[in-house]
């Protein structure tokens, strides 16, 4: 394997980490997410890390605009201050078609009143364009923080998730059988070809996670457009 690649993945890991914390104040390994609004905290900090660590402007890989982050950092983390030059230059995410589709399903089927629930609509839209399993792309610590978190904002959509199908593959699933279409061929799941892509295993362990067991917290810095100030 390529020493290179290894060390920048290993370095972006740590800048997750390290984002994660400084939003937070504890490493997500240890996060208390007991109750909803802890959850909710949990969840927006792990995909605005799992944003900052792709490079970039962490804002249009979060699939917000500039004041959607402002706003959310307010209401949720207002302990932390965004860096003026890059942070507060206005800025619009790209409308990509299949995020807009995605977002405004999830939007469709909100549960929970509020700005939380649309920030995180466009937030997994965003983030489901990117080629892991969807909670890892969103920085969560495993498949069953996904579920309760479309559980618990997305409730009409999870509840159609029946058979326990990959959420992403769900998702566009969704998509086709709203609009009239058919994803596959096969008349039932068993007999398809790609019955692993729909139901495979997405178990493992996060990014994070395997980064803690690695090296100490300190050695890592944030990166995220413009920095973070606490």
């Amino acid at each position: 394997m390529n020493a290179t690649r290894v060390t920048g993945a290993s370095s972006a890991s740590y800048a997750k980490i390290a984002t994660y914390h400084l939003l937070t104040g504890c490493h997500p390994a240890e996060a208390d997410i007991s109750s909803d609004s802890d959850f909710d905290r949990h969840v927006l900090a792990s995909i605005l890390a799992a944003a900052a660590m792709d490079g970039g402007r962490t804002v249009d890989k979060a699939g917000l605009s500039s004041d959607e982050l402002a706003a959310l950092l307010e209401q949720h983390f207002p302990s932390i201050r965004i860096k003026a030059e890059e942070w507060l230059l206005p800025f619009k995410p790209n409308e990509n078609d299949e995020v807009v589709m995605l977002r405004d399903l999830l939007l469709a089927q909100r549960s929970t009143e509020g700005d939380t629930g649309r920030w995180l609509a466009a937030m997994i839209a965003r983030r489901a364009i990117e080629p892991n399993h969807l909670w890892e792309d969103l920085g969560l610590r495993d498949r069953g923080e996904l579920s309760r978190l479309l559980s618990r904002h997305f409730a009409p959509l999870a509840a159609r998730n029946v058979n326990n199908m990959r959420w992403k593959r769900f998702f566009y699933r969704t998509l086709c059988e709203d609009d009239g279409l058919a994803m596959c061929t096969a008349p039932v799941c068993t007999q398809c070809n790609d019955f692993n892509l729909c139901f495979g295993d997405e178990s493992g362990e996060s990014g994070m996670a395997e980064r803690r067991r690695d090296a100490p917290l300190q050695a890592a810095a944030p990166v995220t457009a413009g920095g973070w100030s606490s």
